[in-house]
């Protein structure tokens, strides 16, 4: 497909349009920070806002979305699933909390936000389980309008399909050129869900790697845009995220170059070079 805007989109396996780069919230304070930051972003001609009830800055997301102006209908908004509410009730009343905090009467993607906390490590599965069939029933519902999954492993997928009547859409991974994650890149695929890149500057490891700035400099652009271009390429994806009102619109600022072949190859050879590979069966939330 080609890709030339903000506003164009990815379609999800259930007709859904989700545009091709979101503006990630992750590690955003809240308060002026994510506020502005926020609407920043929205200025710039982002449609497409990623938050997470983990992060903590929902109310600052749904003040920024509100004072933009933006017609409602024009914006794409994603929350997720913390892992202190992987049961049916708990999800119900999680969900609530999020829409309640950004000031919205759905979500446009809600995300279960990791696969085996370790609240949950003994019986994850069954707890997966008990919060999806809680998500299927909000997005039978209409309070979302589509649903996927955030750092889920083949594994997880796995166990998770065997009760679902629903797939998950979406799985949001670490995914940048230092973190290919290629078997469950190739699964998604497969399964007709959308790869979403959370991490896609290796959480600003990679922008000082010397091969990055090489190509950057032959486009007369930043290692970021070239990092955010990479992941496109792949139909990841991606969610990068600034503070910075000019790093913010330089980062969107992608629509005018492409990558040759042998350039995405040699920054797939990257991998394993930041050393920022984050593993969602390990990680102790």
């Amino acid at each position: 497909m080609t890709i030339s805007s903000l506003t164009d989109t990815f379609t999800l396996a259930n007709g859904i349009k989700i545009p091709v780069i979101g503006f990630g919230t992750w590690q955003t304070p809240d308060g002026d920070v994510a506020y502005q930051s926020v609407l920043d972003a929205l200025k710039a001609g982002y449609r497409h806002i990623d938050t997470a009830a983990a992060y903590g800055n929902e109310s600052s997301v749904g003040r920024a979305i509100k004072d933009s102006g933006i017609p409602r209908e024009e914006l794409f908004v994603t929350s997720k699933l913390w892992n202190d509410s992987h049961s049916y009730e708990a999800a119900k009343i999680a969900l609530d909390k999020s829409l309640d905090l950004l000031g919205l009467d759905y979500l446009d993607l809600y995300l279960t936000h990791w696969p085996n906390p370790l609240i949950n490590r003994r019986d994850w599965d069954k707890a997966n389980a008990e919060a999806w069939r809680y998500m299927e029933d909000a997005y039978t519902e209409g309070k979302i309008r589509a649903i996927g999954v955030s750092n889920f492993q083949i594994e997880h997928l796995e166990a998770l399909l065997k009760t679902a009547t629903i797939r998950p859409m979406v799985n949001q991974l670490f995914i940048n050129p230092s973190d290919l994650e290629q078997d469950v890149v190739e699964y998604n695929k497969a399964h007709d869900i959308l790869t979403e890149a959370y991490s896609p500057l290796g959480t600003g490891s990679l922008l000082a790697v010397p091969q990055i700035n090489e190509i950057a400099a032959k486009y007369d652009k930043s290692a970021a845009q070239v990092l955010v271009r990479w992941s496109l390429q792949h139909g990841f994806l991606p969610l990068p995220k600034s503070t910075h009102a000019e790093r913010i619109n330089q980062n969107a600022a992608v629509f005018d170059f492409e990558l040759t072949d042998e350039e995405i190859a040699a920054l797939d050879q990257l991998e394993g070079v930041a050393g920022t590979h984050q593993d969602a069966s390990q990680v102790e939330f």
